[in-house]
């Protein structure tokens, strides 16, 4: 910790000598443009014109001085040869032209992306650092050439790189042959090619995440012109994972990554609930295409009876004949639902016009006599109200609110399905779970857009709306005025640029949105690459909403089969993957353990082996010293506070039925300890890893690490699913210093043997 805030404090004082310096350029640059301006317009127009360029040269230098404020340096390369290079936005040199900060675009910065331990391009360490304004909040190193490390570079090492190199110092032959291998078949997978499908099997501790994310920055790198536009889609278990990896990508000022979860996808809906284990199993069956596609078609109604439509002095029928026309019409044009609408609406409006021209004698129609009788129809209440029922304008959380709202709709549209399924999907409203958001995307595919002014269905509707678009608008320029007052004066220009001017100006521009922000707004968006970490975890249903986000079929998938805990996950990557790309995916396989202690992964090896005897555990390439233990679940609290002691971050790992009670338990013995409840979102995420002490469950664990994990009542883990015993196993694989289990209920034969936590204390151990 000690080493780590020293590391911290040289780094905040280079970083503060790199603002410095940006400073002095900004008031330069201020400086000179004022003195341009000042000449005013006078002189010939060869002056004039000159000046206006030398003017517009010193603005846009200075707006681009004042743009990179935020993320100005994010990374630092050690050559064996050639010294330090920081990294950043932009580059920066003394008054002595000496190098102080690299632009990230100059080809000395390629390493920064490309290098790796097989290729490390002279570099013997790639540092990352956090910022958060102008001050050094985090440091994380990226170990090359461990034969390059002198003493001095061994002690500042932070963050994995620290580990590799503890791990090369503690252990001689075999062990620094296997990290060679950890290295090897990282690289491996990180330089794969960009095209097809990547699987990157690997168990607990092998860095599969922290593989991902480089591959991620080397393919944006090495494929910028491709993926710049399209952008890089990374998918994770939850918004707690999300909060762990944000800053392990380079804060380049790169706008084309966006992470999410499944329950992210949709856009407008962000779904943290969790479904009942069987639910959840339901919702992911590949079953529910054929229920939201009759779902969709039942809202398509072709009543048997005529339908009367009294239009004062004239009666219009809409029989069955014309409704079948109609119907046939829309449903050859092969639009969805939405869309297909107008073609059904346009061919009963022609058949009702012209029935009204036979009652009313008007003879032979004419297109145009045609037309303005199809519009008086249209604007007819009786008219749209039935038009409305037999063919409504549908978004797909209408349609699955209906659906499962109505027991009669249910049976209709789900008769395929069981009785007690079709229980299991009936609810009356509630909040939108993580295995409804793939139901929303395949109805929205269904379905297509709705046009926007079709539906301002009243003009009291129309006089609101646009009351709220003045009010907002109005918000919006004054917002837009006082941003402007407040970059004049930060740029000491308040006395030559008026605000009204820069603020006109500036709203001429546009919103800029950044890739990810443009791809997260755009259900139809189709990235460049997609990553999925945990991949296991995801549903039938939810990978259809993935391979619909990247048609070309670029992406890398990561994750454990050993450890799927969904009762919807993957039993394995060819069931997955054969649908889409069948013979087309390849599999690399990471087989070293270099987190989880060997005393750890004994115990967890052995749970294992009740999910799968042919599955085999990471080999772990270090002890820890701690030997795994047991104790009585009522000493939780007291144990809890025993492991903060020990230092760093302790996990409590519950099952999800005793996560109120115990969470409360542990938050009252333990100052700071924070309960992750599901739905808490990226905020609640950011709060327990930031915590000296998480209770969470399983599924909010997964893909993190903690210094210290205690697991209570392994067996309701367990048993809470039919995926229970994966559950565990990923339990007790979050610790790399310290484990231990409470409980009450008898411990399953794989952990029985575990001594007792006071019988160790007693001995020293």
């Amino acid at each position: 910790m000690a080493a780590r805030q020293t590391e911290l404090a040289r780094e905040q004082e280079y970083v503060t000598r790199l603002y410095e310096r940006l400073d002095t350029l900004r008031e330069r640059t201020q400086s000179q443009l004022k003195e341009v301006l000042a000449t005013g317009a006078v002189g010939t127009m060869q002056n004039r014109s000159e000046r206006d360029t030398f003017a517009e040269m010193y603005a846009t230098r200075l707006a681009r001085l004042w743009a990179v404020e935020r993320g100005l340096v994010f990374g630092r390369l050690d050559h064996a040869d050639e010294g330090r290079l920081y990294i950043g936005k932009l580059g920066l040199t003394d008054d002595d032209q000496q190098r102080l900060l690299i632009d990230w675009r100059a080809p000395v910065a390629q390493p920064f992306y490309r290098a790796t331990p097989a290729a490390p391009m002279g570099v013997t360490r790639r540092r990352h650092l956090q910022t958060k304004g102008r001050s050094v909040v985090g440091v994380d190193d990226d170990l090359l050439d461990l034969d390059s490390l002198t003493d001095d570079d061994r002690a500042t090492l932070n963050g994995e790189a620290a580990l590799l190199a503890a791990l090369d110092e503690r252990r001689t032959g075999r062990m620094r042959d296997i990290v060679a291998t950890i290295q090897a078949e990282q690289d491996r997978v990180i330089r794969s090619d960009l095209n097809g499908v990547l699987v990157v099997q690997g168990g607990p501790g092998t860095g599969k995440t922290v593989v991902a994310l480089h591959r991620a920055a080397y393919l944006l790198y090495t494929h910028r012109e491709r993926l710049e536009r399209r952008g890089v889609l990374i998918l994770g278990p939850n918004l707690t994972f999300l909060r762990y990896i944000e800053q392990v990508l380079p804060s380049l000022g790169e706008t084309d990554v966006l992470l999410s979860t499944v329950g992210e996808l949709y856009p407008g809906v962000t779904a943290t609930a969790r479904e009942r284990p069987e639910v959840a199993a339901l919702k992911g069956d590949l079953r529910m295409t054929g229920v939201i596609a009759k779902a969709v078609r039942d809202r398509q109604r072709v009543p048997r009876k005529p339908i009367e439509l009294p239009l004062g002095r004239v009666t219009l029928t809409i029989d069955r004949a014309m409704l079948d026309a109609a119907k046939s019409k829309a449903t050859r044009s092969r639009r969805p639902h939405n869309q297909a609408r107008a073609v059904f609406v346009r061919s009963l409006l022609n058949a009702l016009a012209r029935q009204q021209a036979r009652k009313i004698g008007k003879g032979l129609l004419d297109e145009d006599d045609l037309a303005d009788l199809r519009e008086d129809l249209r604007t007819e209440p009786v008219v749209k109200a039935a038009l409305n029922r037999l063919w409504p304008y549908l978004t797909p959380q209408r349609l699955l609110l209906g659906l499962y709202g109505s027991q009669e709709r249910l049976d209709h549209a789900a008769a395929a399905l069981t009785p007690a399924e079709r229980a299991l999907l009936r609810r009356d409203g509630g909040p939108w779970t993580d295995s409804d958001v793939p139901l929303l995307d395949e109805a929205a595919d269904l379905l297509g857009e709705i046009d926007e002014q079709v539906l301002r269905a009243t003009a009291l509707q129309a006089e609101e709306e646009l009351a709220a678009a003045r009010q907002a608008e109005e918000h919006e320029r004054e917002a837009e005025l006082a941003y402007a007052r407040e970059v004049l004066e930060l740029t000491g220009l308040s006395d030559v640029m008026e605000a009204e001017r820069l603020a006109e100006r500036q709203r001429g521009e546009g919103p800029r949105l950044t890739t990810a922000e443009r791809a997260a707004a755009d259900r139809t968006w189709a990235y460049g690459h997609v990553i999925v970490d945990e991949a296991q975890e995801l549903s039938p249903m939810a990978w259809r909403a993935v391979m619909r986000r990247c048609p070309t079929r670029s992406m890398t998938i990561v994750g454990d089969i050993a450890q799927t805990g969904s009762a919807a996950g993957a039993r394995s990557w060819g069931e997955v993957l054969d649908p889409y790309v069948a013979g087309r995916w390849r599999q690399e396989r990471l087989t070293v353990n270099y987190r989880t202690p060997v005393e750890l992964m004994e115990v967890a090896a052995r749970v294992l082996a009740t999910v799968d005897p042919a599955l085999e555990a990471p080999t772990s390439v270090r002890e820890s010293g701690a030997r795994p233990w047991s104790a009585p679940l009522a000493a939780l609290p007291e144990i809890v506070k025993a492991e903060v002691g020990e230092g760093g971050k302790v996990a409590v790992v519950v099952p999800d039925a005793l996560l109120p009670d115990l969470g409360e338990q542990v938050a009252g013995a333990v100052p700071g300890a924070v309960v992750v409840r599901p739905g808490a979102g990226r905020a609640g995420g950011a709060e327990a890893l930031d915590a000296p002490v998480a209770v969470l469950g399983v599924a909010d664990a997964k893909g993190l690490e903690f210094d210290s994990v205690v697991v209570a009542e392994p067996g309701l883990i367990a048993a809470q699913s039919p995926r229970g015993p994966s559950d565990l196993y990923v339990a007790l694989t979050r610790a790399t210093q310290r484990l231990g289990v409470v409980h009450e209920e008898p411990l399953s034969d794989a952990l029985r043997d575990l001594p007792s936590r006071s019988t160790l204390s007693a001995n020293g151990v």
